[in-house]
């Protein structure tokens, strides 16, 4: 359904930092890199930061992110947290939304919300 979402950041090499030891855990690579934007993906660009020279504005959206399992959303996690991310909820399961529902919320250098799920559907 979606084809690519994308956020703005106030930073892009601070922002990188985070994406790169997020998505490096779950197997998702830089497809592009460019002075104003880099793009994610597994083959084609789907998860984009760009800089505009707009401020992003703390807590304006949340993206949920699909780990390959719960070490996956564990690793993740703590890769994250050492290359700038925030805690905004440990892992752990979720049983309001499932009972396999297993996630961990950070917040990027932005403070946009992220979530790194596994057993979510």
């Amino acid at each position: 359904m979606i084809d690519h979402v994308g956020f703005e950041v106030s930073d892009l090499a601070t922002s990188a930092r985070f994406y790169d030891a997020l998505f490096s855990r779950l197997g998702i690579r830089r497809v592009h890199s460019s002075d104003a934007a880099i793009a994610y993906g597994s083959h084609e660009p789907r998860f984009w930061i760009v800089q505009r020279g707009r401020t992003p504005a703390p807590g304006y959206g949340h993206v949920a992110i699909q780990a390959a399992g719960r070490a996956a959303v564990d690793a993740a996690y703590a890769s994250a947290l050492e290359s700038g991310g925030r805690d905004d909820g440990p892992p752990g399961l979720r049983p309001q939304y499932g009972p396999r529902y297993y996630a961990a919320y950070l917040l990027d250098p932005d403070g946009l919300r992220v979530e790194v799920v596994a057993g979510g559907h």
